[in-house]
């Protein structure tokens, strides 16, 4: 069957995997090293190709991300698959590389504040700890992805002016991020912001470079998604059942779950090589271990479906 696009929407977009990163790390309830690895492993086997496996930050701030280097050392055998991990520093780029990380992300913000807030440095200082970092993991031979923060909005400073993003953004390529997603870190943005930050980042960066991350605190994450889609991004991040929010960023919700994601491409007919009912089932065991529902409406859906045919 010929792919009929919808204004535009590629024909395959990759998934990037974050819920056992982004979608961990703010939860109450803490996973072993053990239950995180069987998490990324059920991923894995719902189809899923690129999944974040950790992240080697200061474990006192977030101690959900704790062990991570034997998160990756136990995923070993998963060689298929791309475990990024996100470093902030050297040290932390030099754990990861022990750890046998052949992929990892760095982090930096559009806000000054929030860039204070949640790397501890404002928005030069931190580009320049990331060039640090880019230089090493360019010279051990890892991939290298960038996390740009607060592109719909700041929780400190409201909005963010499009061309400091763009700014941002530039200086992320220029330091060798094969891949920069442009993060609504607290989920306000709407179609037409989403669609202007992705306009000008392309512009500028190219759009092969862009992924999108949305944040669903507003209910906008899918509509936002397939704003960024219609202009040619190919790469969403998402987490299953909906897991995640920024330990610093005030009333963020958690990131568009993977399987509404997965519901919506299907249904656009979009190849991106999940298995809906598999991941499903990642989600319902791993919302049980954490003691907590899980926000997607289409795994919900999908349950009461099954409930009626039973």
């Amino acid at each position: 069957m010929s792919f009929d696009p919808l204004a535009g929407v590629p024909p395959e977009v990759r998934i990037v995997e974050v819920g056992a990163r982004d979608g961990l790390q703010n939860e109450a309830r803490l996973l072993s090293v053990e239950q995180r690895i069987a998490m990324v492993r059920g991923l894995a086997g719902a189809g899923l190709r690129t999944i974040e496996a950790g992240a080697f930050v200061r474990f006192d701030l977030v101690p959900a991300m704790a062990g991570s280097d034997a998160v990756l050392e136990g995923l070993r055998e998963l060689e298929d698959v791309r475990l990024p991990v996100l470093v902030p520093n050297r040290r932390g780029l030099r754990t990861a590389i022990d750890a046998g990380a052949r992929e990892v992300a760095v982090f930096a913000a559009a806000s000054e504040t929030f860039s204070q807030r949640n790397g501890g440095a404002g928005i030069e200082a931190t580009l320049a700890r990331i060039d640090e970092v880019a230089a090493k993991a360019k010279g051990a031979g890892l991939s290298l992805r960038g996390y740009l923060s607060c592109v719909a909005g700041c929780p400190f400073e409201g909005e963010v002016p499009i061309a400091r993003v763009v700014e941002v953004a530039e200086a992320l390529a220029g330091m060798g991020c094969q891949e920069i997603s442009l993060g609504d870190t607290i989920g306000v943005g709407t179609s037409a912001r989403i669609a202007a930050v992705v306009r000008a980042c392309a512009a500028s960066v190219g759009i092969d470079r862009l992924a999108i991350h949305a944040h669903d605190t507003m209910g906008q994450a899918l509509a936002n998604v397939l704003t960024a889609l219609e202009l040619g991004v190919r790469t969403v991040d998402s987490s299953v059942a909906g897991l995640g929010g920024c330990p610093f960023a005030p009333g963020a919700a958690g990131n568009l779950a993977t399987e509404d994601l997965v519901y919506l491409l299907d249904g656009l007919g979009v190849r991106h090589g999940v298995d809906f009912d598999r991941l499903v089932a990642v989600g319902e065991t791993v919302t049980a271990l954490l003691g907590r529902e899980g926000s997607s409406r289409a795994a919900a859906g999908h349950r009461r479906r099954n409930a009626r045919g039973a």
